[in-house]
């Protein structure tokens, strides 16, 4: 199985890679065009008409590689790479429909918020519920680098864990702002959940991360700056379910702190600028939030951001497995 899983990064790549070029024909032949914030940076402008929706390629990159390396342990009754997957289709099916109606309303706006967190919230109950019925989720919260676990009464768990899915889905949906962002930083956090799995020995769960990594990579050939293409809230919420749950399946959901510093650092911009704006009744704290937007404001380049915010990602990586490394 471990072979499989190595061969899953590679295989997705290619397949991605292959499929990417009919999404981005048939989203250029439905006129799948972003709308472009009238209150962003000026020259993202220029963005406007860039297809959206890309996301649809490493969806289906990753999910035939899932299903096909992962039949054997189907066969097997082993599922919890399937459960993954699903789960995080689920939000890109509510990110698709968030898309869909943005480009057939040509507007920047999709579904209501109200919407999108019911929907979500919704989805967060529904996995954790089945993971729970199948054994493969656990009410002992694990605090990295104490190497400390408690037992939760399972009713506040599933409460905690419903919210920390939906807030997780969102951060990384925010980190989805300039081109290739969200794309490499969601790679090297996969990477990491492929390791960790394979060292643990849950090799079926890490079929799925690896062939996200994978899917993304070739992703990225589109979406690296000046992108062809945008993943849309079909990819980004995707991407957001697929960390969330991930942390959940692997039972370790701290451990999205240190792995998602990035994206909590842009959620957090962009609380305090509301609540800033809010209390100084105008003034803004940053020149722009999320945080990617003020620092393109500041000179910063969409090249430099994507390998200075990989590189952050990367290194919180590595800390966050040395605070694992005591558990199995």
């Amino acid at each position: 199985m471990a072979i499989l899983t190595w061969a899953a990064a590679p295989v997705s790549f290619l397949l991605t890679l292959f499929i990417g070029r009919f999404v981005l024909a048939e989203l250029r032949k439905l006129k799948a065009g972003q709308e472009i914030r009238e209150d962003g940076p000026k020259w993202h402008a220029g963005k406007a008409g860039t297809p959206t929706m890309g996301g649809i390629m490493f969806i289906l990159g990753a999910g035939v590689v899932v299903f096909l390396l992962g039949w054997g342990q189907m066969l097997q009754g082993e599922f919890a790479h399937l459960y993954v997957y699903l789960f995080s289709l689920c939000f890109g099916l509510i990110g698709f429909v968030d898309d869909y109606r943005k480009v057939r309303q040509h507007q920047n706006e999709g579904l209501t918020a109200k919407q999108k967190f019911l929907l979500q919230l919704l989805a967060a109950v529904v996995f954790l519920c089945l993971m729970r019925y199948e054994g493969l989720l656990t009410n002992d919260l694990y605090v990295p680098f104490l190497q400390v676990s408690f037992t939760v009464n399972w009713v506040v768990y599933l409460i905690f864990a419903a919210f920390v899915i939906v807030g997780a889905v969102n951060a990384v949906n925010l980190t989805d702002g300039i081109d290739g962002l969200a794309a490499s930083v969601t790679f090297v956090v996969m990477v990491f959940f492929t390791v960790t799995a394979l060292l643990w020995h849950m090799t079926t769960l890490a079929l799925f991360p690896a062939a996200l990594a994978g899917g993304l990579a070739a992703f990225f050939v589109y979406n690296h700056h000046p992108a062809k293409v945008f993943m849309g809230d079909t990819g980004s919420l995707f991407l957001g379910g697929a960390v969330a749950a991930l942390g959940f399946a692997m039972d370790m959901p701290l451990i999205l702190i240190p792995v998602g510093i990035i994206y909590i650092a842009e959620t957090m911009s962009d609380i305090i600028q509301v609540a800033y704006f809010k209390a100084t009744h105008g003034k803004r704290f940053f020149k722009m939030a999320p945080l990617h937007h003020h620092l393109e404001l500041s000179g910063w380049s969409e090249n430099k951001l994507v390998g200075v915010f990989s590189g952050m990602t990367a290194a919180f990586c590595v800390l966050a497995y040395l605070g694992v490394l005591g558990r199995y």
